[in-house]
């Protein structure tokens, strides 16, 4: 049994701190109980029955006399049925299960699991209101007042009965936003008949949007796993959110942006808690499909042909293991990380896996890019298939100044935790071929990365290679965690070290102005001085030696003969004031 700790006022009035736990008994209902009679235990000792804490202080042995404060150094031990010994009693509570809002026990099958998993997240929505807020954004709601309800019953025009898993209503002045809610858990894929037919029923009722939550995953934000009819979607938006995208958006919530109240965030640890077990059915990645190996033996080979069904159902898991493995890394940085792709492929999806399906063929590969913010580069990946080993890259611009062998020692005093076993190559300016040498290697000589000493290396490549799995599962030896390996090794040790190449600020010369710190003679002779004060058009000089005299920096304006040191500055709020002028101005027109 798992008590919800929210009683009524009577029973927590006066507690300072409650610990709540499951009854570990089973019992039916409250009994009186016998406690243990050893000293450390007399004064105010405490008990647990069914996940409340109860205490004898005030009536020795009888269920329901709360203990009203905690005394440090008072342990909770369960308390003994009547007619039971002392001694028959575990006092260590380490094994005990902690109560939890969201169980993830009794789940009896597919069901189950679906109802559960929905009504927690969409109870979660409303009560934590960042996360509630950004989720209804992102598929085009306002972040007003949310509402979410389970299992709504409706009936079509045609008379045929709906009821979708949920809906979400979001409130904001005289706006009410809709959307319909389309859950699947485990194994479980979207049906187009019925995502055609939440589609219907939001026409008619003039709703906004129809969601889908599963466990397939899209290439990219926007794409919809199932191609369902485009004029269904005219007045109608359709969204799609994996339960990966979901934990990671709550993951970032949680850690990294915050919830600013405490008990929300409690709330909200507790939904990533359950998505993160087993039993609710949100799952990561973890199968390269059932033609995986047919395909993989194929291209070993070299026997692999265009016709070949397995194809198409392989270079669509490899989108997937990308998309899997940007979430992964943005769940865990907090920023956004993105699978690459031209505007074309974003545009069609269809584009990008013919793609994937050309490489495999021709290379026997499977390749992608994944872009994470305030990086140095893109990370590359390429799994080959062939020899069954996977390549981690990334491509790193050169400094803009200094010698070859200083824009090399630049490159390797960053490298100090990357691997020996990486691959470095130098580009030069004018160059077809690069000069390319084990890390291990350049560390002893950096000097084999020249052609020659004046070779202008613009552009360096650091790789590394790591063992490709073969299986189409998880778990050791499979291909998706090698391929997850790899990438978040190569990250840790190579890319996250790496700082761009800044230039270096002008500097103002030391002594005197840039024309005289070249070496160019800008002093007057005295004859000239003397011609031009007679002529009244020096305004200020100052006198270098008795035959010469150097121009000065022109005085500030003078009034009467006096020189005025009043004179206006522009500060920089006053230009930044001037130019929201300038744009309110603009945008009257």
């Amino acid at each position: 049994m798992f008590v919800f700790w929210k009683a009524a006022s009577w029973l927590t009035r006066g507690f300072s701190e409650l610990d709540v736990c499951p009854n570990t008994y089973g019992l039916a209902e409250p009994k009186s109980a016998v406690l243990p009679t050893n000293s450390q235990y007399v004064q105010n000792r405490a008990i647990f029955c069914h996940g409340i804490v109860i205490s004898n202080a005030s009536d020795r042995g009888k269920v329901g006399a709360f203990w009203h404060r905690r005394c440090d150094g008072i342990q909770f031990v369960p308390f003994l049925l009547e007619g039971e010994a002392a001694g028959g009693v575990d006092m260590d509570s380490t094994n005990w299960q902690p109560a939890r809002l969201i169980p993830t026990g009794g789940i009896s099958g597919p069901d189950e699991q679906e109802t559960r998993a929905t009504s927690s997240l969409l109870a979660v929505l409303t009560a934590v209101r960042e996360f509630g807020s950004a989720l209804v954004k992102s598929v085009g709601g306002p972040g007003g007042t949310i509402e979410t309800f389970i299992e709504v019953p409706f009936k079509l025009a045609d008379g045929r009965a709906v009821r979708p898993d949920g809906v979400i209503r979001s409130s904001r002045g005289t706006r009410a936003w809709t959307c319909l809610v389309e859950v699947k858990t485990g194994n479980s894929s979207l049906v187009k008949d019925q995502i055609e037919a939440y589609l219907d029923l939001a026409k008619e009722c003039k709703f906004d949007a129809v969601l889908t939550i599963s466990n397939e995953l899209t290439p990219a934000a926007g794409v919809h796993p199932v191609d369902v009819d485009k004029r269904k979607i005219r007045t109608v938006g359709l969204h799609h959110r994996s339960w990966t995208e979901l934990l990671s958006a709550a993951t970032i919530q949680r850690v990294h942006a915050g919830v600013s109240d405490p008990d929300q965030a409690w709330i909200l640890g507790e939904l990533i808690r359950y998505l993160e077990h087993p039993k609710s059915g949100a799952f990561d990645f973890q199968d390269m499909g059932p033609d995986w190996v047919a395909v993989r033996e194929a291209i070993a080979a070299g026997t692999l042909r265009p016709s070949d069904k397995g194809i198409s159902s392989v270079v669509s898991r490899w989108d997937q293991l990308l998309r899997f493995a940007a979430l992964r890394l943005e769940r865990e940085l907090g920023s956004g990380v993105q699978p690459m792709m031209s505007r074309k492929e974003a545009a069609d999806p269809s584009v990008r896996l013919q793609s994937h399906r050309d490489t495999l063929l021709s290379r026997g590969t499977l390749e992608g890019t994944i872009r994470i913010p305030s990086t140095v580069g893109d990370l590359n990946i390429e799994a080959d298939l062939r020899t069954s080993r996977v390549t981690i890259s990334v491509e790193i611009a050169a400094p803009g100044d200094g010698r070859a062998l200083t824009r090399i020692n630049w490159l390797l005093r960053q490298l100090q935790s990357a691997p020996d076993s990486a691959r470095v190559d130098a580009f030069s300016h004018m160059s077809r071929t690069s000069m390319s040498e084990l890390l291990k290697v350049i560390r002893l000589d950096p000097a084999l990365l020249m052609a020659d000493a004046k070779a202008d290396i613009r552009k360096f490549k650091i790789a590394a290679p790591a063992p490709l799995g073969i299986k189409r599962g998880i778990g050791r030896g499979s291909f998706i965690d090698t391929v997850l390996a790899a990438i978040d090794g190569f990250y840790g040790s190579v890319l996250q070290g790496i700082r761009p190449w800044v230039a270096k600020p002008p500097q103002l010369p030391k002594a005197g102005t840039a024309v005289e710190a070249a070496g160019v003679d800008i002093r007057v002779s005295a004859e000239d001085i003397a011609e031009l004060r007679a002529s009244g058009e020096v305004i200020e000089t100052s006198l270098d030696s008795k035959d010469s005299v150097a121009v000065g920096v022109m005085a500030p304006p003078s009034v009467g003969g006096r020189v005025d040191l009043e004179v206006p500055l522009i500060s920089w709020d006053e230009q930044l004031d001037d130019l929201q002028e300038e744009r309110m101005i603009e945008q009257t027109r």
